[in-house]
């Protein structure tokens, strides 16, 4: 599976994606990782299986949410 970015993982989960980088950040949301790599710039690696995980979903469930969501936004 490529990457999934923060944008798709909010909407995944149903939050901001503001909640997901604090969550991130703070290390309270057990998704992935955010590093810092300048005092105002993050990056974050979600990880498909935790995501998946968290959202009591399989991968393939996830997979096919997340081409969902490409459809829908290349419109």
């Amino acid at each position: 599976m490529k990457k999934i970015t923060v944008e798709q993982t909010a909407l995944i989960m149903g939050c901001s994606s503001q909640f997901v980088r604090v969550g991130l950040q703070q290390g309270f949301l057990k998704i992935g990782t955010a590093c810092k790599i300048s005092p105002k710039r993050w990056t974050y690696n979600i990880r498909p299986s935790l995501l998946a995980e968290q959202e009591c979903i399989t991968i393939d469930e996830l997979e096919k949410r997340i081409k969902q969501l490409e459809r829908e936004n290349a419109v």
